[in-house]
């Protein structure tokens, strides 16, 4: 019979000084600006209290995906660092069960984004974190997260790492040549044959919604100065000092989201004057670069933007 009760069936060697008495995580839940109650999953140092520390924020919120706890060697140096770890369970996830995917997906998809963007808020509020050293984080489909978020809500992040983003969705799915084109439909949505799907994915995807940068005149007003003589994005208008610092990562030979977007997005954000960076893997996939070592050199690499972001890296 159930007893409520957790048995530990296997415990997997980590090699080094690692003990597991030296973290505590826990579960909290905020609420939405919607009112739905939305997990969020946290892990610290013992001897670092949450107390308007510096956050990495991770998120995906996509094709019924669970986003579940997990232990990685990866992360002890940022906690050992004093750094909360957060994971926010946004719909569009599986967390929650089916319905929790379908209010996060095609005419629901901006669910996604204001979960994030909520749940950073009351972290944030709570003075369990400070909005000046967060950063946010999310790969492929968590990267068009990390893109509208950016676009949302640039006062609550320091940074967004964003790695093989899917920064120009709506380009992509208008495109039925493309491989995967006609099953994303099933996701995000019909653009090319439904126009409110067309309309809704371009008040949200990220290269759309760059915010136009603001530039002083002469008499020190605020003068909007357009992204591009190509088209002005739709996003509002932000200064560039306000809007977090960007790092993207992609690949050359990335067949799921094409490198060229992510290329776009940033020549975009360089062009509003947002301090936004690339790494391009000439040999790499979707999935990063091969060979364990050369892994943990890039997760070394992001792990380090990220620390010099939260003014940790001295």
């Amino acid at each position: 019979p159930a007893t409520g009760k957790d048995t530990l069936l296997k415990r997997a060697t980590v090699l080094g000084d690692f003990d597991p008495r030296n973290y505590m995580e826990r579960r909290v839940w905020i609420t939405a600006r919607d009112g739905e109650r939305i997990p969020v999953s946290l892990v610290w140092h013992r001897d670092c209290p949450a107390q308007d520390s510096p956050m990495f924020i991770t998120g995906y919120g996509a094709y019924e995906i669970s986003s579940d706890p997990g232990f990685s060697v990866a992360r002890l140096s940022m906690l050992d660092r004093g750094v909360l770890y957060a994971v926010p369970h946004i719909r569009g996830g599986g967390e929650m069960g089916r319905a929790w995917y379908e209010q996060g997906r095609r005419l629901n998809k901006k669910h996604s984004f204001e979960d994030f963007v909520d749940a950073t808020r009351a972290l944030q509020d709570a003075h369990l974190a400070d909005a000046r050293r967060t950063v946010a984080n999310g790969g492929s489909a968590g990267g068009l997260l990390m893109g509208a978020i950016a676009n949302m809500a640039p006062e609550c992040y320091a940074g967004v790492e964003a790695d093989v983003p899917f920064v120009d969705a709506l380009t992509s799915i208008l495109d039925p040549d493309l491989p995967l084109t006609v099953t994303e439909w099933d996701e995000w949505g019909d653009p090319l044959h439904d126009p409110e799907v067309y309309r809704y994915m371009k008040s949200y995807t990220p290269y759309e919604n760059v915010p136009v940068a603001r530039a002083e005149d002469g008499d020190g007003e605020t003068v909007d100065d357009k992204v591009s003589s190509a088209g002005a994005a739709t996003g509002k208008a932000v200064s560039a000092a306000q809007f977090p610092k960007i790092f993207i990562t992609t690949s050359m030979n990335d067949t799921r989201v094409l490198y060229v977007e992510p290329l776009k997005w940033l020549a975009r954000l360089q062009s509003a004057g947002v301090d936004a960076v690339a790494k391009i893997e000439v040999e790499a996939g979707h999935g990063g670069i091969s060979g364990r070592y050369k892994q943990w050199q890039e997760v070394s690499y992001e792990n380090a933007w990220c620390m010099d972001v939260m003014g940790l890296a001295h």
